[in-house]
């Protein structure tokens, strides 16, 4: 079984490597008003994750870790709106986002579930 800090290095690891995937994919929807719009957006959002994660492995109790969290759920949560854009108004195929969009939803599960057991702990 892997350590708190073990853990808290390899998700610093998966959404460092998430925000380049989603950096990689705004340079290539670049082009069109539309498509700065979305790059500009996607990675601010996603860098935002990876950021915020990072700070809330080193906050200094509980309620900012939780508060951290959250705002790391925010802005996955931006991030898929971002990429559901991307295809409904067919800037770039479903077929070619589906890795990143399914990394982006189990991020958020993984980081929904961490904001479900803390608030379930700190209600106890």
């Amino acid at each position: 079984m892997l350590s708190n800090s073990q853990k808290c290095e390899l998700l610093k690891t998966r959404t460092m490597q998430f925000a380049g995937r989603c950096i990689r994919l705004a340079d290539a929807v670049e082009g069109t008003r539309l498509g700065n719009h979305i790059a500009g957006q996607l990675i601010r959002s996603s860098t935002s994750v990876a950021a915020n994660y990072r700070a809330a492995c080193v906050a200094q109790s509980d309620s900012s870790f939780l508060a951290k969290i959250s705002i790391v759920l925010e802005e996955i949560d931006e991030v898929q709106f971002w990429l559901d854009l991307i295809v409904v108004e067919k800037v770039m195929s479903m077929e070619k986002l589906k890795g990143l969009i399914l990394e982006a939803d189990e991020l958020k599960a993984i980081f929904f579930s961490i904001r479900k057991t803390l608030k379930t702990k700190k209600n106890h």
